[in-house]
């Protein structure tokens, strides 16, 4: 039953604000239970009547066993169907898919962890940091944003991480810079044994690039736009590298959205590389 995805109708329990950021705390069960970290939801938006056909894929920041269930999402408001989310209030309810995706894959035997997350990305760090000290690992983190109130979780990963190093690209919090700054020193300085990431997708390839240079693994959480969530539409594809390192085209929601930093063709996103399996010419493998 674990990871099954289920449909299921959520009344909304509680709505907050958190900085610039929204979050809401949602009753469902059959989700609750099925949950693993790096997984999320995709929410119908808009009423029966609306307009806005496409789902909204959202971030689950925490899970807890209240009224049978319940899992909190946060996000940003972008356009008209964040908005509406943004408008709901305790007791509307919402239609919800999930647990969707490929969750954080979790190391066998205590390891040093460093977590680093980008703006609202952090959100998802804080069930698996919850679970990786829950195996024995030591767990540190590194959050950032464009400013303070674009830095995501930092008071609750003082309380839980052995370091919280924090960056803002303004100043106004912490370091100057982003989070990628600051994350060879914290490898280096907490022996780091594999680094978890989520962000933007600029942000993801540099945190790869650090792990490639200490020789760790990196496990990142992409954030590309996603429709149905469930692996029909094909938007949020990607070019990663396989085993047998041919590239193919993969779906982001579906084979994702947790991936080896090293596999994803951060260079290539938004293109379909020349030599990816299908292309002309495809199949070829990657001298990356």
């Amino acid at each position: 039953m674990a990871g099954t995805p289920v449909q299921v109708t959520g009344t909304v329990l509680t709505t907050r604000r958190v900085d610039a950021y929204h979050a809401l705390t949602v009753v469902a069960p059959g989700i609750a239970e099925r949950y693993r970290p790096g997984h999320f939801v995709s929410v119908a938006i808009g009423g029966a009547r609306t307009s806005m056909v496409t789902r909204r894929a959202l971030a689950i920041h925490d899970v807890k066993a209240d009224y049978g269930g319940t899992v909190e999402l946060v996000f940003t408001v972008r356009g008209p169907g964040t908005s509406w989310l943004a408008e709901r209030r305790a007791r509307d309810t919402l239609d919800l898919v999930g647990p969707l995706g490929r969750p954080f894959p979790l190391p066998r035997d205590p390891a040093h962890c460093v977590l680093v997350g980008s703006e609202y990305g952090s959100a998802v760090l804080f069930p698996l940091a919850d679970q990786l000290m829950e195996r024995g690992c030591r767990v540190d983190f590194v959050l950032g944003g464009a400013s303070a109130d674009r830095v995501f979780g930092a008071m609750r990963a003082r309380r839980m991480a052995e370091t919280t190093t924090l960056t803002t690209e303004d100043g106004s919090l912490g370091l100057r810079g982003k989070v990628t700054d600051a994350l060879p020193s914290v490898v280096a300085d907490t022996r780091a044994d594999a680094v978890y990431a989520c962000g933007p997708m600029e942000t993801l390839r540099a945190v790869t690039a650090v792990g490639i240079e200490f020789d760790i693994p990196v496990q990142v959480a992409v954030e590309e736009a996603m429709a149905c969530g469930i692996g029909v539409c094909m938007t949020c594809v990607l070019p990663v590298i396989g085993d047998d390192g041919v590239t193919t085209m993969v779906r982001a929601c579906a084979e994702g959205p947790v991936f080896r930093g090293e596999r994803v063709r951060f260079e290539d996103v938004g293109t379909i590389p020349f030599d990816a399996l299908g292309a002309p010419g495809g199949g070829a493998r990657h001298a990356g």
